[in-house]
């Protein structure tokens, strides 16, 4: 074992327990797999994507989007439809969109259950801090659709300014 800062350790630690927590929560209350679960929570905020941007803000290729939009059309979840010369449409059934809601809430879930032990302070700190490394992922990513593709974006504005957005209008501001 090398010396390091034992802050990045522990929030990496954490960050991958939490994602693993929240995703197989997910899959165990959608039966959809992570990409899926991204899919018709960005759909459910922007429907009518092509095929490609779908995949952009999910971070997969046309074809494994094309394939994994294919699955959703098999379970119901969405349908395609056309759009202008070749553009593809897709969109979520009713069915989909009580998915997304699912995905949203069951991940909700998963994360508030371990902030349950902290205090009001702590979570006001935390919320601030979370904020901060946001904006710094997003210098990394460069993409607030992708950084963003599990979000409740409605939560993440209601009395307050979303990290992410932010940090984007500052960098087209540049």
């Amino acid at each position: 074992m090398h010396d390091s800062d034992r802050l990045p350790n522990l929030l990496g630690a954490a960050a991958l327990a939490i994602t693993d927590r929240a995703l197989a929560n997910i899959a165990g209350a959608t039966g959809v797999s992570a990409s899926a679960a991204a899919a018709v929570v960005v759909l459910s905020a922007s429907p009518g994507l092509g095929v490609t941007e779908l995949g952009r803000r999910i971070g997969l290729s046309q074809s494994a989007t094309a394939r994994m939009v294919d699955s959703l059309e098999a379970t119901g979840l969405a349908r395609r439809a056309p759009g202008t010369g070749r553009l593809v449409l897709v969109t979520l059934t009713d069915r989909g969109r009580r998915t997304a809601s699912t995905v949203l809430r069951t991940r909700d879930d998963a994360v508030a259950e371990l902030l349950s032990g902290f205090g009001k302070e702590e979570r006001v700190a935390l919320e601030g801090l979370l904020g901060k490394l946001l904006a710094r992922l997003y210098e990394d990513v460069g993409n607030a659709d992708l950084l963003c593709r599990l979000c409740d974006r409605g939560c993440c504005v209601e009395g307050a300014v979303c990290p992410v957005g932010q940090a984007e209008r500052d960098e087209a501001g540049r």
